[in-house]
């Protein structure tokens, strides 16, 4: 595991020790794991009360998962075709939070910001092509109460490998907070070797 500090994590020491500070919404821990077994590798940026995690899932994963669920041929290779992160949400606070994927943009090499395609988005592109089928993808927005979570599928139409910075906001009592994962990196097209 890779830490890189920020003021948070200054932060996060002084409230575990009880005290009670004002930490701005822009300071943020990203660590970087790497799964043991696998070598793929996830991120997870900590904010007060809020936590976002991506983890990379690779392109077989994602045709076994879509293949398992018996959707066609066409739509399990459009799937496995995109950068695809397993995504895990939390409100770690004690008052409720928001948040909403059109707001979220990634930025490519080319310094260009990119709007995330909606679970609204794929659900009709998929009605489209004759499927009814809703799950695996992250909610397009979503309101959690303390010690809520939510799952679910990120999508980028990105070949694999290909790094990239993902800015997302959220929204607690009123006020929108933003952060950045700087470093993503699709999966690779096969798992690493071990």
């Amino acid at each position: 595991m890779i830490v890189f500090p920020t003021a948070s994590r200054l932060a996060g020491l002084i409230l575990l020790l009880g005290c009670t500070v004002q930490v701005p919404a822009f300071a943020d821990e990203v660590q970087v794991f790497t799964d043991d077994t696998s070598g793929l590798l996830s991120w997870k940026a900590r904010q007060p009360g809020f936590s976002l995690q991506f983890i990379q899932l690779l392109p077989d994963y994602v045709r076994a998962v879509y293949s398992a669920r018996g959707l066609p041929e066409e739509v399990v290779e459009l799937m496995a075709g995109y950068c695809i992160f397993g995504t895990i949400i939390k409100n770690e606070s004690d008052q409720p939070l928001s948040y909403r994927v059109a707001d979220w943009r990634y930025l490519t090499g080319d310094g260009q910001a990119h709007p995330i395609k909606t679970k609204t988005e794929w659900l009709k592109q998929w009605q489209d092509m004759g499927v009814a089928f809703r799950w695996s993808l992250l909610p397009d927005d979503q309101t959690f109460a303390p010690g809520d979570w939510s799952q679910g599928f990120t999508t980028l139409p990105l070949p694999p490998g290909t790094p990239v910075a993902l800015h997302y906001t959220w929204s607690q009592q009123g006020k929108t907070y933003e952060g950045t994962f700087e470093d993503l990196r699709c999966a690779p097209a096969k798992a690493p070797r071990r």
